[in-house]
């Protein structure tokens, strides 16, 4: 068996929903993620993990441990920062996106960061060490099993997200850099619930199931077979696929900035939230964000009701209020009779 390669993304069979979701971060990482839900062996980590070869390429500072944009300067570590104000330039370079994995047994410490107290006392100068939220910075962060993740962490992937900024304290010693991520997460439900408030966090969200459709079946056992076979040759079969996705992904950047919102989508937006009782904002925004980057992969200048429609049903489920221990249902009778009330 040789699998040193790793899985195409567009060697998937099915799951839409989900590469969609995922390919929608990819473009507009102020999505906010994707929460991945469903039972064993559906394809979830190979997803997470084959966005590997679709990431576009990202200007960093060279020399800079966080990665840190040379055309944003606002968000630059102390390091750059201090680099620019003592006159020396901060030049550029090209890197991949990658994706990051956090391993549900990491500790605190290891996700954040340590500071070199004794040093500090010593020397009179910080010495930190970089943790996993410095390597996540402007990529993917990918915590499988997220609902097993130890409280104190999500805690602090949960400020990570809220704040875009990693602050670690020791004794009185503090040390903050950029911590701006996609964050996804995949579970399987039938292994315990997550935290409500990391819930909200993300985005978007997509439950997955295995096909129940033979054929489909079959196709999936064939591609496993050929790639534990020859992963090497097995990519090469779909390499021109992948090539033609990630164009696809770095025009739609290219495009996102450009698309047009007509003003009665807003308004059909917010009955929607309205109608289904989503708390807060946020569900609108997301849903009007999620519009916006499937109009830009689709290549198209302007976002129809048709985006919205697709966007609620990535955006709003995990939204849904619920009582203990069940799930929120997303209701599609009340979102058709919204459509149907906007086209008359």
């Amino acid at each position: 068996m040789n699998t040193t390669t790793i899985y195409p993304f567009a060697a998937i069979v099915g799951q839409q929903d989900m590469k969609l979701a995922l390919i929608l971060n990819i473009i507009n990482p102020s999505l906010g993620g994707v929460l991945i839900k469903g039972e064993k062996g559906t394809a979830k980590s190979t997803a997470v993990r084959a966005l590997a070869d679709l990431l576009p390429a990202m200007e960093v500072a060279v020399g800079c441990r966080f990665q840190c944009n040379p055309q944003s300067a606002a968000h630059w570590c102390e390091n750059c920062s201090e680099r620019k104000n003592s006159g020396k330039t901060v030049t550029s370079k090209f890197v991949k996106m990658r994706v990051v994995e956090l391993p549900v047994s990491a500790t605190e410490d290891r996700v954040v960061g340590t500071l070199d107290i004794e040093h500090a006392i010593k020397e009179g100068e910080k010495r930190f060490e970089p943790g996993i939220l410095a390597d996540a910075n402007r990529n993917i962060l990918y915590v499988d099993e997220i609902n097993l993740l130890d409280d104190h962490v999500v805690d602090v992937l949960l400020d990570a997200a809220a704040m875009g900024v990693n602050t670690v304290e020791r004794e009185g010693v503090s040390h903050s850099h950029p911590a701006k991520f996609v964050l996804v997460g995949t579970m399987n439900p039938e292994e315990g619930d997550i935290r409500p408030q990391l819930v909200d966090r993300f985005g978007l969200s997509v439950t997955v199931k295995g096909e129940h459709d033979p054929e489909q079946r079959v196709e999936v056992i064939k591609r496993r077979l050929a790639y534990e076979h020859d992963s090497a040759a097995f990519a090469a079969q779909y390499a021109g696929e992948q090539q033609q996705l990630a164009e696809q992904i770095i025009q739609a950047r290219k495009l996102l900035p450009l698309i047009k919102l007509p003003e009665e989508l807003l308004l059909l937006t917010a009955k929607l939230a309205i109608v289904l009782e989503v708390d807060g904002h946020r569900a609108d925004i997301t849903v009007i964000k999620t519009a916006l980057t499937l109009a830009a992969f689709a290549g198209r200048p302007t976002v129809t009701a048709d985006d919205i429609r697709q966007a609620a049903h990535l955006a709003l489920p995990h939204r849904m209020r619920r009582r203990p221990f069940e799930e929120g249902v997303l209701d599609w009778d009340k979102i058709e009779a919204v459509f149907t009330e906007h086209q008359s």
